[in-house]
C-alpha cells in the first residue's frame, strides 16, 4: 500500500456512505445519506464532493475500502463494482471488509458493552432477519422469536419496527460509526496486502427468493462476476 489517503464505501444497507481516511485508518470525513434503493444514482457524485472538498485528488488515494456485506443485492453490486473499478483505474490497492464485523466493530467501539456480547440483527427480506455473531449468520422467520445467548445484545439495522427500541438504538449507534469502522478493518487488511480485485465478492441476502437455509444457518449468495 502507499502512502495515500484511502477511500471507503459502503452500500449495503438503505443507508449509503462514503469516507476518506489516514493511510492509519484514521477517519478524515465522511458522507452519508439515505439511498433507500438508488445507490448507483448519487454514489460517484458523493465520492467527486468529498474528494474536492478534501483537496484530495482521486489519483492521489493510496488505496480503496469496501464494504461487502451482508446486505442488499443492488446495493452490494453497485458499490462493489464501483470500488473495483476505481482500484482498477487508479491502479490501487483494494480491501473488501465485511460490513457486519465494521458495524459490530462500532457498536464495542461506542461502548455499554462490558462483560456482554453485540450481536447484529439486519433485515432479510420484507420479514425476516438474520443474526449475525461470531462470524456466522442464522435466519430468524417472521414471527419467530430471536433467541440470544446469555449475555448476548442485539443491535439491529435497518429494522425500524421490526425490533426492540434498545436494538434499533444501538443499531443507530453503530452505524454512526460505521465508516470509522471501515477504515480501520480496511487499512489493516491493506497494510497485510489487501484483496484479489477479481477474487472480491459481495455478500447478499437473496431473501426472500429462494435463500438456501441449513441447519439454522443464512447460506449467503456469492457474485464471482
Amino acid at each position: 500500500m502507499t502512502g495515500g489517503r484511502l477511500l471507503a464505501i459502503d452500500t449495503s444497507g438503505t443507508n449509503a456512505l462514503v469516507a476518506l481516511g489516514e493511510p492509519d485508518g484514521t477517519l478524515i470525513a465522511e458522507r452519508r445519506w439515505p439511498a433507500g434503493y438508488r445507490h448507483g444514482e448519487e454514489l460517484l457524485t458523493r465520492i467527486d464532493e468529498m474528494l474536492t472538498t478534501a483537496g484530495i485528488p482521486k489519483d492521489e488515494l493510496g488505496g480503496i475500502v469496501v464494504g461487502t456485506g451482508p446486505g442488499a443485492f443492488t446495493g452490494l453490486r453497485v458499490g462493489l463494482a464501483t470500488a473495483k473499478a476505481l482500484a482498477r483505474g487508479l491502479d490501487v490497492a483494494i480491501a473488501g471488509v465485511a460490513t457486519s464485523e465494521a458495524l459490530l466493530d462500532a457498536a464495542r467501539e461506542a461502548g455499554g458493552f462490558a462483560g456482554l456480547r453485540p450481536v447484529l440483527m439486519l433485515p432479510a427480506g420484507p420479514s425476516d432477519r438474520v443474526l449475525v455473531a461470531g462470524g456466522r449468520a442464522s435466519l430468524v422467520r417472521g414471527g419467530d422469536e430471536m433467541e440470544l445467548e446469555p449475555g448476548d445484545v442485539a443491535v439491529a439495522v435497518d429494522l425500524p419496527g421490526r425490533a426492540s427500541d434498545e436494538a434499533v438504538a444501538l443499531g443507530s449507534k453503530a452505524e454512526t460509526g460505521l465508516a470509522a469502522a471501515l477504515l480501520r478493518l480496511g487499512a489493516a487488511r491493506l497494510a497485510a496486502g489487501g484483496d484479489d480485485v477479481a477474487m472480491l465478492v459481495p455478500e447478499y441476502v437473496s431473501l426472500p427468493r429462494g435463500v438456501a437455509v441449513q441447519k439454522g444457518e443464512v447460506r449467503w449468495s456469492h457474485d464471482h462476476r
